[in-house]
């Protein structure tokens, strides 16, 4: 189980590895500079604030450092984590029929394996970019881990399936009891708005491996 204290502890030592403190680590990731503060991360009522996938993401981007060098920072000497085999799909196998449930949660057979470490969340699973619609963001080749259990929020990215199986990879601009507003990460293509009684499934991306 992965703690409050080791998850932040990581990113300090990410930063200081870089010869970063946290406030330029966050402003070198594209982020606010206060996003790291150590005043952010307890919420004045006492709540822990955990940072986000995206941010952390971000920061593996921005550094060049890999999921399994950051990994490896989270207190190494208590903790241990292990990895295990996602499906991994490729869009035409997300559009069409018998690879998921109405959830959007992967079932049946005939899918490929990638490892990804094990954090918490059984129903991860990985899809393989086709094509440079979302470029620059995401390019051919890139697999992108998803997780239909996840909640999801204004500005995440998403995957989003239709019922006529067109999949969609976009930001989330706003959801209302109607529709949802989705952003492109192209600026080449258009936003699109989906009636929500047109969604099939949406999951938010986790993590980029690219």
């Amino acid at each position: 189980m992965l703690s409050h204290d080791q998850i932040w502890a990581a990113i300090d030592s990410l930063a200081a590895r870089y010869g970063l403190s946290a406030s330029g680590l966050a402003k070198k990731a594209g982020l606010d500079p206060t996003t790291f503060n150590r005043s952010k991360r307890v919420s004045p009522d006492g709540r822990l604030r955990w940072p986000s996938t995206e941010s952390v993401a971000k920061v593996l981007e921005a550094t060049g450092a890999s999921l399994d060098e950051f990994m490896s920072l989270i207190s190494p000497r208590d903790v241990q984590y292990t990895t295990r085999a996602i499906p991994l799909l490729g869009f035409a196998q997300a559009g069409a029929g018998g690879f998921f449930d109405d959830g959007g949660f992967p079932v049946g057979r005939g899918w490929d394996e990638v490892d990804f470490p094990d954090l918490g969340d059984s129903h991860v699973y990985a899809l393989e970019v086709n094509g440079d619609s979302m470029k620059p963001l995401f390019r051919h080749g890139d697999v992108i881990i998803c997780s239909p259990s996840a909640a999801v929020r204004r500005g995440d990215r998403v995957v989003v399936k239709t019922n006529d199986g067109e999949v969609l990879v976009k930001e989330l601009k706003r959801r209302t009891t109607n529709a949802l507003e989705l952003s492109s990460l192209n600026p080449e293509h258009a936003d699109r708005t989906v009636p929500t009684s047109d969604v099939a499934w949406m999951a938010r991306i986790m993590w980029a491996s690219q």
